[in-house]
């Protein structure tokens, strides 16, 4: 009796937890989706190298006159392929990661440069951007989640400043490599270059890589 008791109230639960089960799974995807990291694994520092064709792309539609400063520059994967282009490259990183000028903290940095291009750290993409309008001459550049567009602070900080000229959007998601890994994280995360110039004032145009 007991037995066929509890059998009877397992198969009715079965519905409920299957929807519960499902609504996790829908959750947890659109969490993906919009480029949450629901495994809290993010890599520290957020040291996540830039994939070379992700920069070819934007000199491809960029040029720049001056020297650039890359002030995240990590193990200088972006540094490279700028230089590869014929440009004077200025690599910096807080941290060493075997490339550049290490112990470097950029948000205090006073020195004036022609242009920055890099891929900030998440947590510090609007101090980057912000600090980066003050001390560049001619463009700034930075490798953002299109959801970067996003949000009351950052419109007050940037957008109002009307110094965003172009926004390059990856038609194909970009996925960053692991240090010393062969495994890829994002993937499912729309990037997009965003090209602010300090002499321009407007609204900014789209354009799709």
């Amino acid at each position: 009796m007991f037995a066929s008791g509890y059998y009877a109230f397992t198969k009715a639960q079965e519905p409920r937890l299957v929807h519960e089960e499902k609504k996790e799974m829908k959750k947890e995807a659109a969490l993906r989706y919009v480029g949450f990291n629901v495994n809290d694994d993010r890599e520290k520092d957020d040291f996540y190298p830039t994939p070379s064709e992700a920069t070819q792309a934007l000199l491809d539609r960029q040029k720049f006159t001056g020297n650039i400063l890359e002030p995240a520059c990590g193990d200088g994967a972006m540094s490279k392929v700028l230089i590869s282009n014929g440009y004077e490259v200025i690599s910096s990183d807080l941290f060493d990661r075997g490339y550049g000028k290490t112990g470097v903290n950029f948000l205090e940095t006073t020195e004036k440069v022609d242009n920055i291009i890099t891929n900030p750290p998440f947590k510090l993409a609007t101090e980057f951007t912000v600090h980066s309008l003050k001390l560049a001459r001619h463009k700034v550049v930075m490798l953002s989640k299109i959801t970067y567009l996003e949000g009351i602070r950052r419109k007050k900080l940037i957008f109002d400043q009307k110094k965003l000229q172009t926004v390059l959007i990856f038609t194909k998601r970009v996925a960053f490599k692991k240090p010393g890994s062969d495994s890829l994280a994002g993937g499912l995360m729309a990037f997009g270059w965003f090209v602010y110039d300090v002499n321009y004032s407007g609204q900014p145009t789209i354009e799709w890589i």
